[in-house]
């Protein structure tokens, strides 16, 4: 027998769907009544609608995902690079596919203060490190603006996915990144 989440994992469940679908705007009834909670479980466990999302975007796992796609690729950082760009093509491919949730929330929340924009960052900042450390095992001469050249890609692929999916960008986006891996061998 499966029990049924209490009401603070449905609002993380329902709230993560349909922002990813709808968008960080989606309205607070529609969460609502995904989740199958009163609006009180909303304010007791998240403050709101904004902790609800920034929430979402803090237990998000796309940190974890990048790892484990690097992680089953290898021991050898060129390659387990490299494989984030063979899973960025399938993921970018799929008819659900919507793009990065932490630009499209960062995007979509002009107040500076909002709660999400501390997750985006880490998240981003997280991303980096996790990049940057992977070109140190490499050699790279500069495995900060190497993480960097990397998430610009990155970001590139997912946003252009987006508008030009038949494009396939990821594969582009590989492609340069090889070059980028490659900088550490030649210097």
């Amino acid at each position: 027998m499966t029990t049924r989440p209490g009401p603070r994992q449905r609002l993380l469940d329902a709230a993560r769907d349909l922002t990813y679908a709808q968008g960080v705007h989606v309205g607070v009834d529609a969460i609502l009544k995904e989740a199958d909670v009163a609006r009180r479980s909303l304010y007791q466990h998240f403050g709101g609608k904004d902790g609800l999302i920034a929430e979402v975007l803090r237990t998000h796992s796309g940190e974890a995902r990048y790892r484990e796609v690097m992680d089953a690729a290898g021991d050898e950082p060129r390659l387990r690079v490299l494989a984030v760009f063979d899973e960025l093509e399938k993921i970018t491919t799929r008819p659900s596919f919507r793009g990065c949730r932490y630009t499209s929330a960062d995007l979509a929340l002009a107040d500076p203060g909002h709660p999400a924009h501390t997750e985006i960052r880490a998240y981003k900042d997280g991303l980096h490190r996790l990049f940057a450390a992977e070109l140190t095992r490499h050699g790279h001469p500069d495995p900060d603006f190497g993480a960097d050249q990397l998430l610009v890609l990155i970001d590139g692929v997912l946003a252009h996915a987006v508008t030009r999916p038949d494009a396939h960008p990821a594969l582009a986006a590989r492609a340069t990144a090889e070059f980028i891996m490659d900088r550490s061998s030649r210097t």
